[in-house]
């Protein structure tokens, strides 16, 4: 089972993000491509994990993942790619093979690998995965023991440890803050900038149960997408200082060089209002000015104290990978044993049925005369006597196979 386990990977450590998503497959277009190449290249099972920062494939073959394979394989898989493309993936994969297929799975799942330490996603990404597979009909008896040890261990490391904690990205710390100033749940959300970070921010005041969005952006169509999804309204950036409705939330994080709420801005914003507004100003350089929380009545929330406090985190996770470690190494020897175990109990497989064999030639054949004089009481208590052997016979291999690996 070992023998035959292999991992190729692209994560941010080998490979620029933007080229790792050039390797993303449609969900649509897994089946019928996994498929293909399992019969083109002999893979016995196949997962395909593709995340926002990684691309894996794990394999169980008793090919040898040579440059030679490499090639083919990505050839195989991505029809569209030019030659030059592909003897790029080709040499700048990273391959795992044996027990270093199983220690990357266990790192990958349990965080350890990930951009962010402590990332519970990543678990639930492994798994669906795996789920895909196996509903694929791509993967088989190897990777569903692989990826059950794996996820059991990913749980354990989450719960036996402190990685998973504390938070590090700035847009979960800034929602925890302002969670923490209690505003309530029908406060007016103003918001600048479509992206990414801003996305996110919003997406988790929704799921808070916030409701009230409106949403500024240079690209009006982001911005309507956005405002789509969050049951919200979008305006081009360039009207926001027409914008009259008032606000008791800025959230604002763009891309610009230069302040985009200055103090004339935001009195404009602000529309006569007097009470108290929370500001989180998400971008680097800041885009609203410092002049605003002094002359203003605010509670900021900034992206250099929210920096800080992620680096505090990151710090502390950072201590916890001592045992996470110890919890993997376990784990890495907990799977030599159940390999091993596995391996006795396919082994054993035609031992039930070479017994039933024996069984019927007695039967039929060998001792047919004699038992064809006994009454069928005798022959009851016969077949209970043998079927009852039987039992033990079949049993008895796999607990002495078990009593001789574990003191091996």
């Amino acid at each position: 089972m070992i023998k035959q386990l292999h991992t190729i990977a692209f994560t941010h450590r080998n490979l620029e993000v933007s080229k790792i998503g050039v390797l993303h497959i449609e969900q649509d277009s897994v089946q019928s491509r996994f498929q293909s190449l399992k019969e083109r290249l002999h893979i016995d099972e196949i997962m395909f994990l593709s995340t926002c920062n990684r691309v894996e494939y794990f394999l169980v073959t008793n090919e040898t993942l040579s440059p030679e394979f490499l090639h083919d394989f990505f050839s195989a898989l991505y029809p569209e790619f030019d030659e030059e493309k592909i003897d790029f993936f080709a040499s700048k994969a990273i391959v795992y093979a044996k027990m270093e297929s199983v220690n990357h799975a266990l790192r990958v799942a349990a965080s350890i690998d990930s951009l962010v330490i402590g990332e519970r996603e990543i678990i639930t990404q492994v798994r669906q995965a795996y789920e895909q597979s196996r509903d694929l009909g791509l993967s088989g008896d190897t990777l569903r023991i692989l990826f059950r040890h794996t996820i059991e261990t990913a749980k354990r490391v989450y719960t036996e440890t402190k990685i998973s904690l504390k938070p590090v990205s700035v847009v979960s710390i800034a929602y925890q803050r302002l969670v923490g100033m209690d505003a309530p749940k029908d406060a007016r959300v103003l918001a600048i900038g479509a992206g990414v970070t801003n996305t996110a921010m919003l997406r988790f005041l929704k799921k808070h149960g916030m409701n009230n969005f409106v949403i500024f952006n240079r690209t009006l169509e982001k911005a309507e997408v956005l405002a789509e999804e969050l049951g919200g309204k979008a305006y081009p950036l360039s009207e926001l200082a027409t914008y009259s409705e008032g606000f008791d939330i800025l959230v604002s994080c763009t891309g610009s060089e230069e302040i985009i709420v200055n103090e004339q801005l935001y009195t404009n914003l602000l529309n006569g209002e007097t009470s108290p507004k929370i500001t989180v100003d998400l971008a680097l350089p800041n885009d609203i000015s410092p002049e605003v929380h002094t002359n203003y009545p605010t509670r900021n929330i900034s992206i250099e104290v929210l920096q800080r406090i992620s680096d505090s985190h990151l710090q502390e996770r950072s201590q916890e990978v001592i045992h996470v470690e110890q919890i993997l190494e376990e784990a890495n020897n907990e799977f030599r044993s159940i390999a091993k175990m596995r391996a006795i109990e396919v082994a054993m497989r035609p031992v039930p049925q070479m017994v039933k064999e024996i069984r019927a030639t007695a039967f039929n054949e060998i001792f047919k005369n004699e038992l064809d004089q006994l009454d069928p009481a005798s022959k009851e208590v016969l077949e209970k006597v043998v079927g009852y052997m039987e039992k033990k016979y079949m049993s008895m291999p796999m607990i002495m196979a078990k009593e001789i690996m574990f003191k091996s």
